[in-house]
């Protein structure tokens, strides 16, 4: 737990450090920190921004497009693990009756704020300008929320798997929403049959054809061979493919990844999120997502630079709308569900835990940040509305002091 704990804050850190050093570029030398973020890597390219100049069309590579739309790729890969973990292996959390409360507390966890965001455009009268961004405090940070979930309960507290299991649950369901409700461009879902093929092609080639090679041959040969010599790289190939075919498709692209996360081998146990014990795993699934880490994130430190530098004259409306969802909606929303899945659905909840602790779990899972910011980059255009936005998902991590005074009240009991 206590390396755990020391990822988890290393990568709030470097994260945290990027925004904080772009609020204050931003805000000192806004005309070079714009440069910077809209910096061409690579004109006339074949992936980027589709830009028109003196009535030329052409691909351009920015920055800020290798950050958000490429290298973001290996953070919802690394997401979608967890997800699909959960889902697939038969200890894993989303699985059974003991996932039920807190799967439908997730969904009162992103029906509330929606609900809040949208009541609140629609009575300022200002739907029209600000609507698309509903899903915005949709959204869960995970690592932050697991650091202020460990202050305020403890590290052993019940309230922790609770937790966890609410914002995987959060983070499958964002994924969904960008999918479906953002794409990037003219939806063309022919383009998607690649990428499933590459996932079908991956998985019949360089798991399912070794193993079938390999029957009744106890060194098993083929299946060495494919790990030892080609390792992961047919699944970064089709890594490849696959984040291709969604560019191509007007999906996201840093969703490209996910299906061909399903293709690779995995142990049949689930550790747990960033468990230390999956460094020592010989399954290739959960080598890849360590060898992972470091990049990724470094990946959230330029994500947080090329994102966050918002200037506070921005802050407007929207921001306030962000803010509102996220820590009104959030808890209201996880209090409501959860009370119902426990006591009307009769479900219960973990031993140890209490109905006053889902309030609290409420302020600590409205901690949006990464994901909010990443909504908020695809919903609105750039300009003051996307701006006031982002402060909006930045102002979320204040919600950590709202849910260590709400464990406070609660008088939550900490378990180490």
């Amino acid at each position: 737990m206590y390396r755990i704990w020391n990822f988890v804050a290393e990568y709030s850190l470097l994260l945290v450090g990027g925004a904080v050093a772009a609020l204050i570029w931003a805000n000192l030398a806004p005309d070079s920190y714009h440069h910077l973020v809209h910096l061409p890597l690579w004109t006339d390219a074949p992936i980027g921004m589709v830009e028109t100049h003196d009535g030329v069309t052409s691909r351009v590579l920015t920055l800020h497009f290798l950050i958000n739309d490429v290298l973001m790729a290996l953070f919802f890969a690394m997401a979608a693990k967890e997800v699909w973990e959960a889902v697939i292996l038969s200890g894993g959390s989303l699985r059974g009756k003991k996932a039920l409360t807190p799967l439908i507390a997730t969904l009162g966890g992103m029906a509330g704020p929606v609900a809040v965001y949208l009541a609140l455009a629609g009575a300022l009268g200002i739907m029209a300008d600000v609507g698309r961004g509903w899903a915005i405090p949709t959204a869960t940070d995970i690592a932050f929320s697991y650091l202020v979930g460990r202050i305020v309960f403890g590290p052993r507290h019940p309230a922790i798997g609770f937790l966890l299991l609410l914002a995987i649950a959060d983070d499958a369901g964002g994924l969904a929403i960008l999918a479906i409700f953002y794409p990037t461009g003219e939806v063309l879902p022919v383009w998607l049959l690649l990428s499933v093929a590459a996932a079908i092609a991956v998985w019949l080639l360089a798991s399912w054809l070794p193993r079938r090679m390999d029957r009744g041959k106890q060194d098993r040969p083929s299946s060495t061979w494919t790990r030892r010599v080609l390792g992961p790289w047919p699944y970064v190939i089709a890594g490849c493919i696959s984040w291709y075919a969604f560019y191509r498709a007007g999906l996201h692209p840093a969703l490209g990844l996910l299906p061909v996360i399903p293709a690779i081998p995995h142990a049949e146990r689930d550790f747990g999120i960033f468990a230390e014990s999956e460094r020592y795993a010989t399954d290739l699934l959960n080598g890849i997502e360590h060898a992972l880490k470091l990049p990724v994130q470094v990946v959230l430190c330029a994500f947080g630079l090329v994102n966050a530098g918002v200037e506070f004259g921005a802050i407007s409306a929207p921001t306030w709308l962000v803010l509102a969802g996220l820590i009104i909606g959030k808890p209201l929303g996880i209090t409501l569900f959860g009370w119902f899945a426990a006591n009307v659905l009769r479900l219960g909840l973990p031993e140890g835990m209490s109905l006053r602790d889902l309030p609290v779990i409420g302020c600590v899972a409205a901690i949006g940040f990464t994901v909010a910011l990443f909504v908020a980059s695809v919903a609105f255009p750039a300009g003051p509305v996307q701006d006031a936005a982002k402060m909006g998902a930045l102002f979320s991590l204040g919600s950590a002091v709202l849910a260590i005074l709400a464990g406070r009240i609660a008088r939550v009991r900490k378990v180490g």
